[in-house]
């Protein structure tokens, strides 16, 4: 027996139908931002919903909501017991430490450094390289030789520089002469 329904009817069944989609959009909203780890708020639970601001403080939502964030707060409350979050204090304490570490690594390596530096120069001055010294006596007489061939170069250049001002000298004087006559 199909009764024939009323558009009244059939427009309260609808309107039904929509506040129960809502409903389930706000709780399934909320489900996923706990799931998220995100801030539960009620603005954030409408905007993520697509729904009213007033949805969500409507009995058996605003409920689900606050049973939510309790929870939240809950599991906040739980990491901050357990450590698991740092606090500013105890981070700053971590960045002291680190920064005095770092200073006790970087006196070490100076003192490695210097270490190293000591025992190379010991090894130079015992005569533990004494190829070492033969060549720097080879580079010394070259280096010797090459300022003495340079010396030579430059009293050379001298020569042919006075030179050159002589003969320009004499071909001014010669011009000069020519043009008196």
């Amino acid at each position: 027996m199909n009764a024939v329904r009323k558009p009244a009817e059939i427009l309260l069944e609808a309107r039904q139908r929509a506040s129960r989609d809502k409903r389930a959009a706000v709780l399934a909203a909320v489900d996923a931002m706990v799931a998220a780890g995100e801030p539960i708020t009620f603005l954030g639970v409408a905007r993520r919903a697509k729904v009213s601001n007033w949805l969500v403080y409507q009995d058996g939502v605003r409920e689900h909501i606050d049973g939510a964030r309790a929870a939240g707060e809950t599991r906040k409350a739980k990491v901050r017991k357990a450590g698991a979050q740092a606090s500013a204090a105890s981070l700053a304490t971590d960045l002291e430490l680190a920064r005095a570490q770092l200073r006790q690594v970087i006196e070490e390596r100076d003192r490695l450094k210097a270490a190293v530096q000591r025992g190379l120069g010991q090894q130079i001055a015992d005569g533990a390289s004494e190829s070492l010294r033969t060549r720097i006596g080879e580079l010394t007489e070259e280096n010797q030789r090459q300022a003495a061939e340079l010396k030579r170069l430059r009293d050379e250049l001298e020569e042919v520089e006075g030179d050159r001002d002589a003969a320009r000298q004499r071909l001014r004087d010669t011009l000069r002469a020519q043009n008196l006559r």
